[in-house]
């Protein structure tokens, strides 16, 4: 037996309250900071970079949040946002 959901109310429950897809940001950045600890732990020669590329890019992406947010855009919007950073972070080091 399985529940069924109208879509309409998972459209409005992720668009009002993103909770599955605040767990996804989670779980997706937990998997870029095992890669970024990895690049560390080996001491590769762009370690350093990579450590002053995460804080900016943290900075920047508070900014673009606070910024979306003040305009009106919906919690939602901003976890997007930082789940589309993540996923770049992501692909960017695994190649």
């Amino acid at each position: 037996m399985s529940l069924q959901v109208r879509p309409s109310m998972t459209a409005t429950a992720d668009a009002q309250f993103p909770w599955f897809t605040a767990a996804m940001l989670a779980m997706e950045a937990a998997e870029v900071i095992r890669l970024r600890l990895e690049k560390f732990a080996r001491g590769e020669a762009d370690a350093g970079e990579e450590a002053e590329l995460m804080v900016s890019e943290k900075i920047a992406a508070a900014l673009e949040a606070t910024a979306k947010l003040m305009a009106g855009a919906s919690p939602a919007a901003v976890v997007d946002l930082y789940r589309d950073y993540v996923a770049a972070n992501a692909e960017r080091l695994s190649a």
